[in-house]
């Protein structure tokens, strides 16, 4: 119910996927607004790309000039330019980008989130308003407030989905008119793995017949060809959860369906989106992966995912 009046005319399994021109891309997300495609990922200032037909890519610069002031205050080890594993969504009217500010390795990060009436860098009513921190974790704190996800429930009420390692992923309510969590909301534990290092991140929830689909990533992102990034799932009636993996393995203990472990050219891909055309129909799955003929670069995929009968899946 979420995101669709973006691809209300889309038919996803109908187009050519045969992506080209500038795919360079580390955690991507997609959106589209009139007849232009947009993904925006991990770079300086947030990067921006822009298609006039979701296969053929050009670069659109960045979001943010500079590192946002208010930056500092909640990562002051930050010295680069670079935010990270962006999240676009369409509510009510307006586009809400969440976005990570850290350091490798560290989970003293936070959450941001800026807002735009339009994607269309040359339409006269474009600029991103920053509306500053979401959500924060320091090193005493047990998660890392990165990789946001805005998911709003069959009820219209909106929550943030994060994390990466430490504790595992997790779910806050928001406040609809900040959009930023609700006075007092709990933060709850939605994945996690029994292991340790904990490698799970990046959780993406979407709602499909009555269930609600968490999407993360297992293993290791950002090595290149020895990445063992893999895209896994698990569902669950309630937005909180409990979710349950195909073989009834609870995402709490590091249960999670394989959708994608890569191939030989294409190594750990991993950072997942998933989105729905208009009429529920349709559904790709957009992420990175590691390119082994092209010096292991992380490469945009955007591929139809298919669905049989209550689980997902992608065609060999």
């Amino acid at each position: 119910m979420f995101n669709t009046e973006a691809f209300e005319s889309v038919d996803f399994y109908e187009i050519d996927w045969n992506l080209k021109g500038q795919l360079w891309a580390h955690d991507p997300v997609f959106s589209k607004e009139g007849d232009r495609w947009y993904i925006f990922h991990t770079g300086k200032g947030v990067q921006m790309k822009s298609s006039e037909d979701g296969a053929n890519w050009k670069a659109e610069g960045s979001i943010f000039p500079s590192l946002p002031k208010w930056c500092k205050a909640y990562v002051p080890e930050k010295e680069d330019e670079s935010l990270w594993a962006p999240d676009i969504s369409l509510y009510n009217g307006v586009y809400y980008l969440y976005y990570s500010v850290s350091t490798f390795g560290k989970n003293t990060s936070a959450i941001g989130l800026v807002t735009n009436t339009t994607l269309d860098p040359n339409h006269p009513d474009y600029g991103w308003k920053d509306k500053g921190h979401v959500i924060h974790s320091t090193a005493e704190d047990n998660y890392n407030a990165i990789d946001p996800n805005l998911i709003v429930d069959h009820q219209g009420q909106p929550w943030l989905n994060f994390g990466s390692f430490w504790s595992g992923n997790k779910l806050i309510k928001l406040d609809p008119k900040t959009m930023k969590p609700q006075e007092g909301a709990e933060l709850l534990s939605i994945s996690s793995r029994t292991e340790q290092p904990n490698t799970i991140e990046a959780p993406f929830i979407v709602y499909r017949n009555g269930y609600y689909y968490q999407f993360v990533s297992h293993d290791f992102c950002c090595r290149g060809v020895d990445s063992t990034y893999n895209i896994v799932v698990g569902r669950s009636k309630d937005i909180t959860g409990p979710y349950m993996d195909k073989a009834g393995v609870s995402m709490m203990e590091g249960g999670g369906t394989l959708i994608d472990a890569g191939d030989n050219r294409w190594i750990g891909p991993g950072h997942c989106a998933v989105y729905f055309s208009g009429d529920g129909e349709s559904s790709i799955l957009v992420n990175h992966a590691y390119d082994a003929l092209n010096e292991g670069k992380p490469t945009l995929q955007i591929r139809p995912l298919y669905w049989d009968k209550d689980w997902p899946y992608l065609k060999k």
